[in-house]
């Protein structure tokens, strides 16, 4: 791994990013990853934004949740005509995945792309907000990668059905007619989505250590905690949150939640990756950031750019 580690946990190594970012066109496969929880309502200026990376990148991948009942994929393609084209998708109601690449990628045989689901929960139909995971997995340039974009349960009192769910979708996806796992078949795994982990505290001192050191909020992020006791993402890596908490937004705003219920802010929005080890494959972090300017749902994406190095 081409980075510095801040933080090693039982499950997720902490890592800065190489903000030096030079486009090979040799054998390096650059990703651009992005979660959005779209709060069921959809913005064509905000979708725009949300796919505003450089058209160098070999593949974007995009994971919503709470995504609005109408064809976003063609939302998607309409915004990307000039430059990519729609690989492959996974969709389970409001839980959608997709990736995009270059054009001339549309020629892949059917066989290098496989796409799955599983359900955990949630309220589908005109709620809109399934839970459980959609996942895409693709070869591109001599690269296995599997793409798992999830929505878990909400709250902060939940994190062992959380923790639970995990599991269970690791178990079930791609799991028929398949041994050994997905993650053995494949290069690079990256798990995307709205994973509801909560920061533990109350809102208003969460808000304002918000404004003092996000640091000191890393030691109180449930995720981080459940992968230290080595009950998920064993072998995964993140880079540093050196972003806001994404949840919850007053809409159409960067103002926390001001409503009644005043959600204690989190990072509930999260980008994972995880490296095979037993080949020479390897990866950099070029940035791990939330994407503030969009502001039409009560959540902000979240967006990592990668290079895999074969």
């Amino acid at each position: 791994m081409n980075n510095n580690h801040d933080a090693t946990h039982e499950g997720i190594k902490t890592i800065e990013v190489e903000e030096d970012y030079q486009f090979s066109s040799g054998s390096e496969l650059h990703v651009c990853v992005v979660t959005w929880n779209m709060n069921g309502k959809v913005s064509s200026q905000d979708l725009a934004k949300l796919v505003n990376c450089d058209p160098k990148f070999d593949l974007l991948v995009i994971g919503l949740q709470e995504a609005p009942r109408c064809n976003i994929a063609q939302l998607l393609q309409e915004i990307l005509v000039e430059s990519k084209s729609l690989l492959g998708e996974s969709i389970m109601q409001s839980l959608q995945l997709f990736v995009f690449g270059p054009k001339n990628y549309g020629l892949l045989r059917n066989e290098k792309i496989r796409v799955d689901k599983y359900a955990v929960g949630g309220l589908g139909g005109l709620i809109r907000r399934k839970k459980g995971a959609v996942a895409i997995r693709i070869s591109i340039k001599g690269i296995r990668l599997v793409f798992i974009s999830c929505h878990l349960a909400a709250h902060a009192r939940n994190v062992e059905e959380r923790n639970s769910q995990l599991k269970n979708i690791s178990q079930s996806l791609f799991s028929k007619n398949q041994n050994p796992p997905y993650e053995r078949l494949a290069d690079v795994t990256v798990w995307l989505g709205d994973l509801n982990y909560r920061i533990k505290g109350q809102t208003v001192p969460v808000q304002n250590q918000i404004k003092k050191d996000l640091k000191l909020l890393t030691s109180k992020d449930q995720l981080l905690q459940e992968a230290e006791r080595g009950q998920i993402f064993k072998g995964y890596c993140e880079g540093t949150l050196d972003f806001k908490p994404t949840y919850k937004y007053n809409v159409g705003s960067n103002n926390y939640d001001t409503s009644h219920k005043e959600r204690v802010p989190s990072w509930t929005d999260r980008i994972l990756f995880k490296i095979d080890k037993s080949d020479d494959t390897d990866a950099t972090l070029h940035s791990y950031e939330s994407l503030d300017h969009i502001r039409s749902s009560d959540h902000k994406p979240v967006r990592a750019l990668l290079s895999i190095i074969p």
